[in-house]
Order: structure tokens, then sequence, then C-alpha cells
């Protein structure tokens, strides 16, 4: 029988452990011992931030535009720093960084459900009843994350929403979602460090002892995700989700001007801190970070809504991005990934807004040391269909998995014993790995 927990599942046990124990340790004290207990973590390891757009951007109006056609829209394509490339005029800052991104304009997956889309997008598997299949991030967690031996914090990482859940490969690789802010909730610290020690001797034996009664995978998953919520107390890695520490000016460059005002700076300061909170934890070692901006259900009043609230969150964010990997020397081992569950129509509705469309539609992926600064696939002169070779969503993560070094010969095993290829098998798109 297939094993599988719900993802707020998942979060609310692991809090409930962190709360539990965090509860009996002095503020001042908690802090010295993260301090005290700092590892050393190798900056240049393999990486994968996944942004997340949910509702289905259009990338018709973004990356793939079509000036000629009636249902073009209103945006006029600029050049970028990828020679012929072209993107969305209110995305110039990104155009500016091109030469470290590419796109895949000609996606074709058929599924414009949300639900459905998102699980195809994020697993390379269609749903199917039977089994439930592990989110990619769940997949990078398992082949990289229990690798690194000096990583004490959890190896994937949901900023800003929930993502897909862990599946067959256990609980354990589940995502572990923050907010934006970086705060742990129920994380609270106070208590005497003594009592801590004692009640975490106490359960260590509860727990090994229930182990032992090998009553299936649920009690060693258990003991996992506990030991994670400890570890989570006692690392100094935890500083990587204090945005507030890094430069305002680099802040600022990620979220935009700090002139902007209403629903438009809230977006862009939550999507700005949640890029650059990924980077610190990628730095950290972290093998996966996802960073969510939803609100792309773009059925009515698209151009105004992407012009003065989206595209510039975008544009500002994903520049600012790609630079400070450069300036870092990551940017050749951080693979990115920019994708929703679908495109939108090329039609523009009675509503000017453009309904959902998964036959011909962009990704855009960059860094990670493939050949970026080019347009792979097409569509044709009105967006409808793709003009030559399509894309799958396992295409895009076996080029991911190519770029982290995960052998796409890897096979994982579904508590019915049913073997799952990685990236159910797709393959590396050859003109970015090539």
């Amino acid at each position: 029988m297939n094993l599988t927990v719900p993802n707020d599942m998942n979060r609310r046990h692991f809090m409930q452990h962190l709360a539990t124990s965090a509860a009996t340790i002095p503020a001042l004290e908690f802090i010295s011992h993260l301090r005290a207990n700092a590892a050393t973590v190798q900056k240049k390891q393999k990486a994968c931030i996944l942004m997340w757009m949910g509702g289905g951007p259009p990338t018709i109006d973004i990356w793939d535009l079509k000036p000629n056609s009636k249902n073009g829209g209103e945006f006029r394509p600029i050049d970028t720093k990828a020679s012929g490339v072209q993107i969305s005029e209110h995305m110039p800052k990104t155009a500016g960084v091109f030469d470290r991104l590419s796109l895949v304009r000609s996606m074709s997956t058929r599924e414009a459900d949300h639900g459905r889309g998102r699980y195809y997008m994020q697993t390379a598997y269609v749903p199917n009843p039977t089994v439930v299949h592990p989110t990619f991030g769940s997949v990078v967690s398992y082949e990289l994350g229990r690798k690194r031996s000096d990583l004490e914090i959890p190896a994937f990482i949901s900023i800003g929403g929930g993502s897909g859940s862990p599946g067959f490969l256990g609980m354990a690789n589940a995502p572990f979602v923050v907010g934006n802010d970086g705060r742990i909730r129920n994380a609270e610290t106070t208590g005497d460090a003594g009592r801590l020690n004692q009640r975490l001797s106490m359960l260590d034996v509860i727990e090994t002892g229930f182990i032992g009664s090998k009553r299936g995978d649920s009690p060693k998953a258990h003991q996992e995700i506990y030991q994670k919520a400890v570890n989570l107390m006692t690392s100094k890695q935890m500083e990587a989700f204090k945005v507030e520490d890094e430069d305002p000016a680099l802040l600022e460059k990620y979220s935009g001007s700090a002139s902007q005002t209403g629903m438009m700076m809230r977006n862009a300061g939550g999507f700005g801190r949640s890029l650059l909170m990924a980077r610190r934890l990628v730095e950290t070692g972290v093998p996966f970070v996802e960073v969510n901006l939803g609100g792309w259900d773009l059925h009515n009043d698209v151009f105004n809504t992407l012009k003065n609230q989206r595209l510039p969150v975008l544009d500002a964010g994903i520049s600012a991005l790609v630079d400070d990997l450069t300036d870092r020397g990551m940017i050749d081992d951080v693979t990115l990934v920019w994708m929703g569950e679908f495109g939108r129509t090329p039609r523009i509705n009675q509503n000017v807004g453009r309904d959902h469309w998964a036959a011909s539609w962009s990704v855009m992926v960059g860094g990670g040391g493939l050949n970026n600064g080019q347009a792979v696939g097409a569509t044709d002169a009105d967006g409808v269909v793709v003009d030559g070779k399509s894309y799958l969503p396992g295409d895009i993560w076996a080029t991911v998995s190519h770029a982290l070094g995960i052998p796409l010969d890897t096979v994982h095993t579904s508590k019915r014993g049913r073997p799952m290829r990685v990236a159910n098998g797709g393959t590396p798109i050859a003109e970015l790995v090539g």
C-alpha cells in the first residue's frame, strides 16, 4: 500500500516538535548555541532554485511575444543581451542579464487544469490514482541532500507557499515551508537548556523503542523529521533565513524601487526577499529551493496587471538574482528554473484576459553551467502551435538533473515496487547541455 502524508501534516508535525523542544531554551542562550555549533559548508555545491508562478503565467506576453498577430497583445519585444532573443519591453533589467539565461519556447503539456498541470510540471508524471509521485524538489533532496553531511537544515525548502508531496520518497524529503520573511513559526525559545537535553534524551529512547517494534516505515520517518526539528534549533545554518542581515542596497535591488507602493511593493518585497533568501540557502548548502509568486490566473485585465504589478516584480528579482549569483561565483553551480503549470491562450478574451493554455508556451531556465543565451524551440506566428520539436516537463527536469549531476539512469521504487525513472525518462535538452 502506498503511504502518503499531506504536506500540511508534514509541516505541522515538524513544527510541533520544534515548538515543544524550543520552548525550553532561553532566547539569548539559543542564539549563543547556534553560533557555537557552526558547520562549515562548501560554497560551491550544485543547487536548483525553482521560481514557481502559480496560476499559469501568460508567457506569450513575457517570453515569446507575437507583435504581428491580432491577438499579440499590447506589449512590444525588446532585444536582450543574448543575440537574437527578444522578451517583453517590461523586463528591461532581465534583458540585460539574458546571456546567462535561456528560454524553452515550445513546451506542450496538454494539462490545462491547475491541479493536474502543477502536478505534471513539478513531478514530470501525469497524475495517477495508484501512486503519488515525488515533486522534483523531493527527488533532489533524496539524491543530493542525504549526501551532504554538513547540511543541518532541510534539503528542500519552499518559500512563500506550499509545494508538492514527497510521495514514495517519504516525509524526510518533504518541502519545508517558510514565509518570505524567513520566520519559522512555533519556534519561540524560552525555558531551561538542561531540561531540554533531558527531554530530548527521553524522547530518543521512546522513538528508538518504537522503531524497534517494526511497525512499518512511519516510525523511522517520524524520527527523521524530529531530528531535523532538533537540527533547526542547534545549527548556525539557520542564519541563512535572516535576509535582514544583508546590505539594504542589495535587498532593494532584489525588490525594486523603494518608491513603489501598494500591492506592487508588497509583492516585490516578498518575491525579492524570497529570492535573496534562496541565494543564502543554496550558498549554505541547500540543494533545492522553491520560491513562490502566485496570482497568475489572469482571465481579466491581463496587460494592466502585468505592466503595473507582475512584470516589474519579476524584472527586479530575476535580474538581481542572476547578478548576485554571478558576483559570488555561483552562477554555474545554481540552476534556475522559472515556470508555472501552463501558459495562457494566444486569443485575448472578452475581459481582456487570457485563459488556460497548455498546447504551446514557455519555460525559462538559466545558470547551472548550461549553454545559456538562447531560445530553444518556437511557436507559430500566432503562438497557437509548436513549430517543430516540443518539450515535456521531464525534459526540463532531465536538463536540471544533468546540471546537478544526478544520473539520468537513476530509478526509484514506489511503495508498490514499481520502478520510477528520474524525470520520467525525460531527455536533457541538447542545445542547453551539448
